[in-house]
């Protein structure tokens, strides 16, 4: 809230985008509510997106009418939406805009083209660990750990207690693909569902495409459009192999997480305790990697992040570079203090710094 507040009435169109039922909509409407002469317009409405789609600056003129905050909701689903918020950007010096949209399908490249340099752009994630702590102390946090890696973060999910179950079946079968579905070309949506099965089953392990592709019967490219597609949705995130100095680094190969664990553990139907599951080791990295990337985001710290291994196997779970620093992590469930940074990455790149984090003192890493 504070990171828009500050944004205001500074001659910027402010663009806020993330996943559907993340509290983009709850966020700016209770910023509404702290101005006057404010107007709140529902890209779900069809009337809306008819009167919008018009591009007619007299007809926006009394559309904005006295206002001086504009706050379009789901813009993605408004036709030449970028044309339209470059007309009262230019046209309505006194106007502060607000668009939000749950995709970056649509609305992002459209709005990228027509407001160059005119635009502020935010991501909102599902809740983060430092947004949880303002409303619980650091016990009721460590307590509620376990919960939070099997239910995730969306809001809805950390408030109803005992419904998480029911509410991320809910938000998986009606919201995950829905941009998706709508703004793209994907004739068989079955494919696109069983693709994110595979890969929530292969989180914290590289990626191929081409077993991806013999395994759901389509092509390596068809795979690797999928998958972004559920980047741009904020379904999934992919990090890349690093390398630099060794002939035996990994170079081409990415690992794909989930933005919430949540979502994740629900699309293969599995809320099994941490202590009965096989995957918890790979389940704790992504939780950490996902809040990992909150942290980083919200406080404007800007990075590059990757992963990396040798052909010998030898493995680094995330590597932060920055300034040309690197910071090297290793993630564990317990006992992180026996993990030891391998001597080969040490020898190759000798300007870094290394921690190993568990769920004892992961709280210093994400806030």
């Amino acid at each position: 809230m504070n990171n828009l507040k500050k944004w205001l009435f500074k001659g910027k169109t402010l663009l806020l985008i993330g996943p559907r039922q993340v509290g983009k909509t709850t966020l700016v409407k209770t910023l509404l509510a702290e101005n006057e002469g404010t107007l709140f317009l529902d890209g779900d409405d069809s009337e809306v997106r008819e009167l919008l789609s018009k591009n007619n600056k007299k007809l926006l003129e009394r559309i904005i009418g006295v206002a001086k905050m504009v706050f379009i909701d789901e813009a993605q689903r408004i036709n030449h939406i970028g044309l339209t918020a470059k007309i009262i950007h230019d046209n309505f010096k006194e106007v502060q805009l607000i668009l939000s949209g749950s995709s970056v399908l649509d609305l992002n490249q459209a709005v990228s083209e027509s407001l160059t340099g005119r635009k502020i752009t935010f991501h909102l994630y599902p809740l983060s660990y430092k947004e949880l702590s303002l409303k619980h102390n650091f016990l009721e946090m460590k307590e509620d750990l376990e919960n939070r890696i099997l239910f995730g973060n969306y809001p809805d999910i950390v408030v109803q207690k005992g419904n998480e179950k029911l509410l991320l079946k809910e938000l998986t079968e009606s919201y995950l693909y829905k941009d998706i579905l709508a703004l793209s070309n994907i004739k068989k949506p079955e494919i696109l569902h069983k693709l994110v099965q595979a890969l929530a089953y292969q989180i914290g392990s590289e990626v191929s495409l081409n077993e991806m592709a013999n395994l759901l019967g389509i092509s390596k490219e068809t795979v690797a459009s999928y998958i972004e597609l559920l980047e741009k949705a904020f379904v999934i995130f992919s990090v890349r192999s690093f390398s630099r100095n060794l002939r035996n680094e990994i170079k081409a190969n990415q690992k794909i997480y989930f933005y919430d664990t949540g979502v994740r553990n629900a699309v293969i139907n599995n809320f099994n305790p941490i202590q009965l599951r096989n995957d918890k080791g790979a389940l704790w990295e992504n939780y950490v990697i996902a809040e990992r990337i909150k942290f980083n985001h919200y406080r404007n710290h800007f990075y590059q992040f990757y992963f990396w291994r040798t052909t010998e196997q030898q493995e680094i779970d995330w590597i932060e570079e920055s300034d040309g620093q690197l910071s090297a992590f290793e993630f564990k469930w317990q006992n992180a203090a026996k993990a030891k940074l391998t001597k080969t990455f040490a020898n190759a790149y000798p300007n870094h710094s290394f921690k190993a984090i568990d769920k004892e003192n992961y709280w210093e890493f994400v806030m």
